[in-house]
């Protein structure tokens, strides 16, 4: 295999060299060299492995011996279909809809450290992941903002969301509650939401109005870096179905509403750090969830990404 690893090529590339080799054998293989790329870049690349079919990316997340982080048991607000225990479609929501940068979960209590990604069939035409180093989109919003910085820094962020009684395929937050919350009755839904610090609203159709405790906007790694670890930009940016709206979905955890020229000016930032991943039918990816935000472009035609989530 050959490797690229320097800080211009990003997210770092692998190609396979031999592509008759095992793929998983060599992932096993070689499992603390990628995941060393992963940790110095915040996303890796493998193209040209033998990787065809969803159970072919089971076995290659499998070599890298993770802990897993279920769909079911997490809390992410997408409607996605599993394809095995621990593959899963990347989100459901219609073609023409933008899905804007986003650390995975962030607007929830628990979520995961990496994220696998597999392009089963590359669309013929958009569909690119985009991908933001959240540490140094922090770093620019320091110098040319630093009091919106400290007030995320000092207030944290209060996240609303509607979830409706039934999924909705039409949004890209549609994710039903009871599937959301691993529930089948509103008693189970609110022993959920109680266990988790979560205030809520049970609506006239049926639908679960929750508001999280307050999270954080800006954590600290173990590395001691700092990154823009929320949902901000994807709420502003594209947090509009018919139930939600991005004016009421995020606010400040003093309940202060957050201003849309800051959130503007952030949008804007990020775009000087995005690069966007164009799919090539039988890439992986893996992503580091707290170094990296991700989204994913409008598509035409058929485009199958499949992803997989390491606790």
């Amino acid at each position: 295999m050959t490797l690229y690893s320097s800080f211009a090529e990003f997210p770092a590339v692998i190609q396979a060299a031999d592509k008759t080799q095992d793929p998983c054998a060599w992932l096993s293989q070689h499992r603390q060299e990628v995941l060393s790329q992963l940790e110095r870049h915040g996303a890796v690349l493998l193209r040209g492995f033998r990787l065809v079919s969803d159970t072919d990316f089971d076995r290659a997340i499998s070599a890298f011996e993770l802990p897993a982080f279920t769909y079911e048991e997490s809390l992410s607000n997408a409607v996605r279909k599993n394809r095995t225990d621990k593959v899963f479609t990347a989100n459901e929501a219609p073609p023409e809809i933008e899905i804007f940068l986003h650390h995975e979960m962030a607007q929830t209590p628990r979520y995961p450290s990496k994220l696998f990604f597999f392009c089963e069939l590359a669309s013929r035409e958009g569909g690119a992941t985009p991908l933001c180093r959240s540490d140094l989109l922090l770093q620019a919003m320091r110098e040319q903002m630093p009091a919106f910085v400290s007030k995320c820094e000092e207030e944290g962020l209060l996240y609303t969301n509607i979830m409706p009684l039934f999924a909705d395929l039409q949004s890209g937050q549609g994710r039903s509650w009871q599937s959301t919350l691993n529930c089948e009755d509103r008693a189970g839904a609110e022993s959920r939401l109680q266990a988790l610090g979560y205030s809520w609203q049970w609506l006239d159709d049926g639908s679960l109005k929750a508001t999280t405790p307050v999270l954080p906007a800006i954590r600290t790694l173990e590395s001691g870096t700092q990154v823009f670890f929320n949902q901000l930009i994807a709420a502003f940016m594209g947090w509009k179905d018919s139930r939600n709206r991005h004016e009421k979905v995020v606010r400040f955890g003093d309940e202060a509403a957050i201003a849309d020229e800051d959130m503007q000016q952030v949008v804007s930032l990020a775009q000087r750090f995005t690069h966007d991943l164009q799919w090539q039918t039988g890439d992986m990816a893996i992503v580091d969830n707290f170094l990296v935000m991700h989204g994913r472009r409008p598509f035409k035609g058929e485009r199958r990404v499949l992803a997989s989530l390491v606790a």
